[in-house]
């Protein structure tokens, strides 16, 4: 009986982990809860358990994933559009998500990309 309780978990866990995924991230986990049909704190008991995290923590990082790669240090970048078309609530919480998650500013890092890249003064 413990095998096919972890099966239907693991499925559980599968599931939503490929929504996570398929959506980059922009997906509410409330909204994930709700059609799985458990409650968050069984979600979340149930992520902990097999993956070592909660569902948010994967959201999080596949949301931020998408925007830094959705960048292009070659084009002019509207800080407001990124962080808007990532879902993030405005440009100062994806300022402060890219800190929390790189340990560097995000003019630093765009200053460091256009560097690099070479259009530094252009």
């Amino acid at each position: 009986m413990r095998r096919l309780c972890e099966t239907a978990v693991m499925g559980l866990v599968r599931h939503t982990s490929s929504v996570i995924a398929a959506t980059s991230g922009a997906v509410a986990i409330g909204d994930l809860r709700v059609a799985a049909g458990v409650c968050s704190t069984h979600l979340a008991q149930r992520f902990k358990e097999f993956i070592g995290v909660t569902p948010k923590r994967p959201a999080r990082t596949y949301r931020f994933a998408a925007t830094v790669f959705a960048i292009n240090p070659a084009g002019p970048i509207d800080r407001g559009d990124l962080a808007g078309g990532a879902g993030y609530f405005d440009q100062a919480y994806f300022g402060h998500e890219f800190r929390a998650l790189t340990a560097v500013r995000l003019d630093e890092a765009l200053a460091a990309s256009l560097t690099h890249a070479g259009w530094a003064g252009r």
